[in-house]
């Protein structure tokens, strides 16, 4: 294993007094965080067709505390707010009405907690083409503190796949539901890696066992006690229906049942309460099992009644005033340690080490989308079907007007429709590494815009190229470079409005919708089709990137006073060719100026429907 040297930053000195290797996963936190929640109370807005709106109590009252070292298992049934409660302690719930006190070392949370933080989602929310070491070594360097080496950072990320037992899928591929990869136990690891990099003080865990068999569940825990128990952290967790063997290696419990606390304590102690308030098992039976019978009312015939019963039992228990009696004894003992992390900077890296990690991985990810067989042949098959369609057909004005109107159909569906997909494939992803506060926004929206345009330039490219010269078009250069230029334009503002679809609908039936919607308005208002647009129509053309394209296209093939053969052997001007006539060969800076409006516009509109993505409190 390659160890890190001696950091001040990734270094502290154990109790023991002997430094921990640094690029251990299981060495101390820097700053043990005890977790303090009282009377949390979440409340969300319902509405309904035709009935006035309502109010819904997810979480109502909840309260406990987990020190450093321990595990806190939270269990419930279905609905009963496991998992709003867990995001709120992760400070990642919004779209309600919250309440109540949440407190990490007595202070509220702030960006210095959510770096000394590490939430695991309950789905493995990781890039499917990446392997293994990739994806842990692309957040070792988004994450780790810019005082690190890349070479640092790099072993830190190698440490994690050795002591979390990745070694022999390292070079695996992560995987997909239709990409083989590696195997659920495994992802969920890495998951865990991902967050253990920062070697943070509070680990928040949704489900972390959901959908594994036994053994790798235990094993998945038993990692996690070791985390919490060796390296002095905050562990909580909810699970669901854990076994016997599981249950008892929480150190605490905390039950819900439709938001409300049944049982907050020790979990060996959890049987012998119940029993205290009359409620214990006919036969021998998992302790979660029945807790959760319990939480669901099923002990009775009158589920509520049972359920508001569990309720009041424990609110008048002596459980729940010795819980009372720890959250007045705790203060905050390790407010001087938290101290240093609120003077810590926003960010761990710079924004140029965000910008070119993401490329790179970004780049990494889809290289199978770039190489794709499929859409070189779509590029092959349209650009030979045009070039033979219009051969040699420069002689021939009402041909290569519609050749021209072709090729700006094809800049604009083309790259619209890649677009749309970009950032709704990629909103799981965006969400949970803003909500760690892995990299900025602006950041990863250059990264992403920037990685994709060598396979969207490209490929128009070489379409333009090929059916130019085998349409025979205007032979000049300056004409040639002039019709490519303003087609990669397009290319780029046709993009543009994909990715801002795609970021504001985040839906992508209703994104293509739209968009098919919006490309046949600008198809139809583009000057070639309806020459004699009515008044209260017109506007729409000035709106459409057809319509730009078009005219300077057009004016790269012909110049005012340019004649044609028309009937009768007579000269005719180009321009007085009603679809010519309809945009004009002038004032070629209009649509030039539009176009680039549009380009910056839409981009703007992008970047601001993914801020609404992976926001936090």
């Amino acid at each position: 294993m390659v160890e890190l040297q001696a950091h001040s930053n990734t270094m502290r000195v154990a109790d023991g007094g002997g430094a921990e290797d640094a690029a251990s996963v299981f060495r101390r936190c820097q700053v043990p965080v005890i977790l303090k929640f009282e009377e949390v109370v979440y409340k969300i807005k319902c509405k309904k067709p035709r009935e006035p709106p309502s109010e819904r109590t997810i979480l109502n009252g909840v309260s406990g505390l987990v020190r450093p070292g321990e595990m806190l298992a939270m269990l419930g049934p279905s609905g009963s707010g496991k998992t709003t409660l867990l995001t709120a302690l992760g400070g990642r719930l919004g779209g309600g009405a919250l309440s109540g006190s949440i407190t990490y070392n007595g202070r509220p949370f702030s960006s210095a907690m959510r770096r000394n933080l590490g939430f695991v989602t309950q789905d493995d929310v990781l890039y499917p083409h990446l392997t293994v070491a990739e994806t842990l070594l692309y957040t070792a360097l988004l994450r780790l503190p810019r005082s690190l080496s890349r070479s640092q950072k790099a072993a830190a990320a190698d440490a994690v796949v050795v002591q979390l037992g990745l070694a022999a899928c390292r070079s695996s591929i992560i995987g997909g539901p239709l990409l083989r990869g590696i195997s659920g136990g495994e992802r969920k690891r890495v998951s865990i890696g991902q967050e253990m990099l920062v070697n943070p003080s509070l680990i928040l865990l949704d489900e972390p066992t959901s959908g594994l068999d036994s053994t790798t569940a235990q094993r998945i825990v038993t990692t996690l006690g070791e985390l919490a128990g060796d390296g002095g952290r905050t562990v909580v967790m909810t699970i669901h229906q854990p076994s016997s063997r599981l249950f008892y290696m929480f150190h605490k419990v905390l039950l819900l049942s439709q938001g409300s606390l049944v049982y907050f304590g020790k979990g060996s102690a959890a049987m012998a309460y119940f029993s205290s308030v009359g409620y214990q098992p006919s036969v021998a039976m998992n302790p979660a099992d029945f807790l959760l019978d319990l939480a669901n009312g099923i002990v009775s015939e009158d589920q509520e009644a049972t359920k508001e019963a569990l309720v009041a039992a424990f609110a008048a228990s002596s459980a729940r005033r010795d819980l009372d009696e720890e959250l007045r004894e705790v203060g905050g003992q390790f407010k001087e340690l938290g101290e240093a992390g609120r003077r810590s900077e926003q960010w761990a890296t710079t924004w140029w080490e965000q910008f070119t990690v993401l490329l790179q991985r970004g780049m990494k990810e889809r290289r199978h989308e770039a190489l794709s067989g499929l859409r070189m042949a779509q590029v092959a098959a349209s650009a030979l079907l045009a070039g033979l369609l219009w051969w040699r057909s420069g002689d021939r004005l009402q041909d290569q007007i519609g050749l021209v109107f072709f090729m700006t159909g094809f800049c604009g569906f083309f790259p619209l429709f890649e677009a749309i997909f970009t950032f709704p494939q990629e909103r799981t992803v965006l969400a949970k590494e803003r909500s760690s506060g892995m990299y900025r926004l602006s950041s990863y929206f250059a990264a992403r815009t920037a990685g994709d345009l060598p396979m969207e330039l490209a490929l128009p490219a070489a379409l333009i190229a090929a059916v130019y010269w085998m349409a025979g078009m205007e032979p000049s250069g300056g004409a040639f470079f002039q019709t490519m230029g303003v087609m990669l334009l397009g290319v780029l503002v046709s993009q543009g409005l994909g990715l801002a679809l795609g970021a504001l609908v985040m839906n992508l039936k209703t994104a293509t919708t739209l968009a098919s919607v919006l490309m046949l308005a600008f198809m139809l208002a583009g000057g070639f089709f309806v020459q004699k647009v009515p008044l209260f129509m017109a506007w729409i053309k000035y709106l459409s990137i057809m319509y730009h394209l078009f005219r300077l296209t057009l004016m790269s093939q012909f110049s005012p006073g340019e004649t044609y053969p028309c009937s009768g052997g007579a000269a005719c001007y180009v321009e007085d060719y009603p679809a010519v006539k309809a945009v004009g060969l002038d004032r070629s800076d209009v649509s030039i100026a539009a176009l680039l409006a549009m380009f910056f516009f839409y981009r703007l509109a992008a970047y601001l429907g993914l801020m609404r993505v992976g926001v936090t409190r």
